[in-house]
């Protein structure tokens, strides 16, 4: 069911999650940041990544870690949260998010 404004997104089982999916989604430095701004600091609403990027382009990155397994969204009252899959994504491909975080 549907809250406010928002259609609550969907997010695919860990077990479909593809290694390329991954890889591709975290080839870019933006989602790198975003990624790395979550493990530093743990859940965050959509808006308060300050990042140089048009708040399009924001969501766009959003709606693509999301199809890659790598973060989750839910709504916490009128704010949409961001929390990363990080011991889901672990028990699937071990290492490899932070191998890549390093590596980048």
């Amino acid at each position: 069911m549907s809250v406010g404004r928002w259609a609550p997104p969907s997010h695919p089982d860990v077990e479909s999650v593809e290694v390329d999916e991954v890889l591709r989604a975290l080839a870019d430095p933006t989602r790198r940041q975003i990624v790395r701004l979550l493990l530093a600091e743990g859940d965050r609403p959509c808006g308060t990544f300050d990042l140089p990027v048009a708040a399009s382009t924001l969501s766009h990155h959003f709606r693509t870690l999301r199809n890659a397994g790598i973060l989750r969204q839910y709504d916490d009252g009128r704010q949409r949260m961001n929390t990363l899959r990080l011991d889901e994504l672990e028990s699937r491909f071990p290492g490899l998010v932070r191998t890549v975080l390093d590596a980048g």
